[in-house]
């Protein structure tokens, strides 16, 4: 079999364990995966009967029903696939009695609390079955495993008991499909439960469940048919996109950029899936394309180096190892084609656009992009007026959007003493201490490395508090660091991936991705580098990196390296044999 440009198909390789179903056949049958309607009206009817069982039968339930109840909840979902839950089955009569003694003491002590006659209420309404209930079951959290060892807990710690609830949910729906009656009692304090039944530290409860048959069979919950409380409506519950405006809040920047349709993200998977080949293949670089694709650059075949180079007022405090007139040489040398940079990006095929940001000697033939006002060092005085950073990033616009024209755009720089200005930048945007950010640079020893941290905290002294990138880039940026950004945000507006270098060839995106969110989706990191601060702003910037190579150049020579990879990524998914 031949597709239309007449290149052979072949029989997709089906796997013999796992999903077996194709990017195509999910494709042409989105709703594939339905159970079918006498399912989904079953599962209707138990979630809308489902009630909070308080009066019980005596009568035994069977051991391979509490198991069907036990199983359920085996089958949620935790996070990290942790399995957190523990589930102790209580039938001793001691036990539980011992239990229901805790839950009458605790409702009473509760009811001292509320006001007059809402606490009088409260001992009215039957809140708990522990000893009617012939089964009781108490659901712990092993919380013993670190956070941190966990996947998804290290951002929020309390999944594990998340995972917990969504078990408890699981029995109860089962148990209600059953027959049986179902009762969630946390009237105690969590450490009595704890104590009677002898779990070691680290292992919390979330309450008892009552299992048993019902001795009620409501038609609506217990409360709202006690007035204490009624159904809210759910539109009163549904917030569309953002909470509501509130005018103290600080409000979201609005993006007049939008990220990659959906239509296009799903069809860069698929069409990766139709490869002959297993899926994800070529790892991190599979997903670097897939991003390319989806913001619709399915023909590139070549990009552009924007190089933009900067002298640095802050290297008159001795925090560089090299002299200013280097950023002119090098720059001289992007002009000419024999840079590090312009040569990396002659290996990857790549056009170059060197851009003068305030060199002390204008460079020939270079794009002039020089700020009308001089620069501060950063300790004493900002590093560029607000004017100046709008002009640098309204002519990075203009660049980025004539580079966008030939596919993937590169940033890259140059600027002795620039490691200074980017570890103060990376501080105040992502509210670092200096001793996170700063690293060694090119060249430095111990003495300057001191140095350069003492340089960032004096320019982080004002910095505190200031919500507006912009304004953070005046005060302790580089004129580099805010064309690049102009670059970033007029390359993505034209629809281009954008490959990130270095530290200070990366934070143009974070800039530009707080200006216009959607920039983020246009992002690829090119590279990480030995820099301290730059691991952590990829991380701000969620990208993982396509090289890690310990490169100290700048230049935009790991963006470049990066870029070559993605053609020929792109390449070999043009020419790689397809399924049918």
């Amino acid at each position: 079999m031949s597709d239309e440009g007449g290149r052979a198909r072949y029989a997709r390789p089906v796997p013999t364990i796992g999903d077996t179903s194709s990017a195509a056949q999910r494709r042409d049958d989105p709703s594939g995966w339905a159970l079918g309607e006498s399912v989904t009206e079953a599962l209707a009817a138990v979630v809308t009967g489902r009630r909070d069982i308080r009066r019980y039968r005596p009568d035994t339930v069977p051991e391979d029903l509490i198991t069907s109840v036990l199983e359920a909840g085996h089958r949620a979902p935790s996070v990290g696939h942790s399995q957190p839950w523990r589930f102790i089955v209580v039938t001793d009569p001691t036990t539980r009695d011992r239990a229901a003694a805790m839950a009458d003491r605790a409702r009473v002590d509760r009811a001292a609390h509320p006001a007059s006659e809402r606490a009088a209420r409260m001992l009215d309404l039957k809140l708990e079955g522990l000893r009617e209930a012939p089964v009781g079951i108490v659901v712990a959290c092993d919380r013993r495993t670190p956070a941190t060892g966990v996947l998804g807990r290290a951002t929020f710690p309390d999944a594990d008991m998340w995972s917990c609830a969504t078990a408890i949910e699981n029995m109860w729906l089962t148990a209600r499909a059953h027959g049986p009656g179902m009762g969630w009692v946390t009237l105690f304090d969590p450490d009595d439960p704890a104590d009677l039944l002898g779990l070691p530290d680290g292992v919390v409860t979330l309450g008892w469940l009552c299992l048993g048959w019902p001795d009620e069979r409501p038609p609506s919950p217990g409360l709202e048919r006690a007035a204490w409380s009624k159904k809210t409506p759910l539109d009163q519950v549904v917030i569309r996109d953002r909470w509501p405006a509130d005018e103290s809040a600080p409000q979201q920047p609005i993006s007049h950029l939008r990220g990659p349709e959906p239509e296009r993200l799903v069809g860069a998977t698929d069409a990766a899936d139709e490869l002959l080949s297993p899926p994800d293949s070529l790892g991190v670089l599979d997903r670097a394309l897939n991003r390319v694709l989806a913001v619709g650059a399915h023909d590139v075949t070549g990009g552009t180096l924007v190089l933009a180079g900067a002298d640095h007022p802050v290297t008159d405090l001795g925090v560089s190892a090299f002299p200013a007139s280097t950023t002119a040489d090098v720059l001289t040398a992007t002009v000419a084609g024999s840079s590090l940079g312009a040569a990396s990006a002659a290996g990857a095929g790549l056009a170059v656009i060197a851009a003068d940001c305030g060199v002390a000697q204008a460079i020939p033939g270079a794009h002039d992009a020089r700020p009308a006002g001089s620069g501060g060092d950063l300790a004493a005085t900002d590093a560029m007026s607000d004017t100046d950073v709008a002009a640098l990033v309204a002519a990075g616009r203009e660049i980025g959007r004539e580079a966008a024209a030939s596919g993937l755009v590169c940033l890259g720089e140059v600027g002795v003493g620039n490691t200074t200005v980017a570890a103060a930048l990376a501080c105040a945007l992502l509210d670092l201490e200096p001793r996170d950010a700063v690293g060694l640079g090119s060249g430095s020893d111990a003495d300057m490395v001191a140095r350069k941290r003492d340089v960032v905290a004096a320019a982080l002294a004002g910095t505190k508090g200031e919500p507006d990138p912009l304004r953070l880039l005046a005060m302790v940026g580089g004129p580099e660091i805010a064309l690049l950004t102009g670059v970033t945000l007029g390359a993505a507006a034209a629809g281009a991936p954008v490959v990130l270098d270095g530290l200070a060839g990366s934070l143009p995106g974070v800039i530009a991705s707080r200006i216009e969110p959607a920039t983020q989706a246009y992002l690829l990191a090119g590279r990480v580098s030995r820099e301290r601060a730059h691991a952590l702003v990829l991380r701000e910037l969620g990208l993982e990196p396509l090289l890690d190579l310990r490169l100290r150049a700048g230049e935009g020579v790991g963006a470049c390296l990066a870029a070559s990879m993605l053609l020929q990524g792109l390449a070999i998914r043009r020419i790689a044999a397809r399924t049918r």
